[in-house]
């Protein structure tokens, strides 16, 4: 989803009128919701949608790139206190936090952050770039693969999702990983 040609003044408010309604009905009813719903909500039909979004996963990247990029820019500026195992760590917990934002999103993480958005590529190549570092300080087996992490990631945020306060589960189920991947 690289940049498009310019918009007709029309297509551009339909765009954004499907990105505000898919953000609240995601919020509301999670990421599995209808997208029927979804043109509904945004006053335009279901063709609409498709021809700006022809896959769900293409309207949930689009919907969540912004946050993508701030995911980010926090992990870059948090990394450069910290050890690379730790920096890894810290983006793996916060990466689970994001995708529990929409109910039932995890499922769908790999296939988005592949997408291509601004806010895909930017946290795709920041958690590529942990891994490398923690790699090359020893911290980290060097078969271990940014889709692993995102593969842990889908998987403690589905185990996650149901818990009324899943900080410290997220926290326990990262450092079980993170213990697994450490070079010995």
């Amino acid at each position: 989803m690289a940049d498009e040609t310019p918009l007709r003044a029309d297509a551009q408010l339909n765009k954004e009128r499907i990105l505000a309604a898919a953000e609240d009905v995601f919020m509301e009813r999670g990421a599995g919701v209808s997208l029927d719903d979804v043109a509904k909500r945004a006053g335009v039909g279901i063709g609409t949608l498709y021809r700006r979004f022809p896959s769900r996963e293409d309207l949930l990247a689009a919907t969540y790139s912004a946050r993508f990029l701030a995911f980010a820019e926090t992990s870059r500026a948090r990394a450069v206190d910290l050890d690379p195992a730790s920096a890894l760590r810290a983006y793996l917990e916060e990466l689970v936090r994001y995708t529990n934002i929409y109910r039932g999103f995890a499922a769908s993480l790999g296939t988005v952050l592949k997408i291509g958005t601004p806010g895909c590529l930017a946290t795709s190549q920041e958690g590529a770039r942990l891994l490398h570092a923690a790699q090359e300080a020893g911290a980290v087996r060097p078969d271990i693969s940014f889709n692993d992490i995102v593969c842990v990631a889908t998987a403690i945020s589905l185990a996650t999702v149901q818990d009324s306060s899943p900080q410290a589960h997220i926290a326990h189920l990262v450092g079980v990983f993170m213990n697994g991947i450490v070079e010995r």
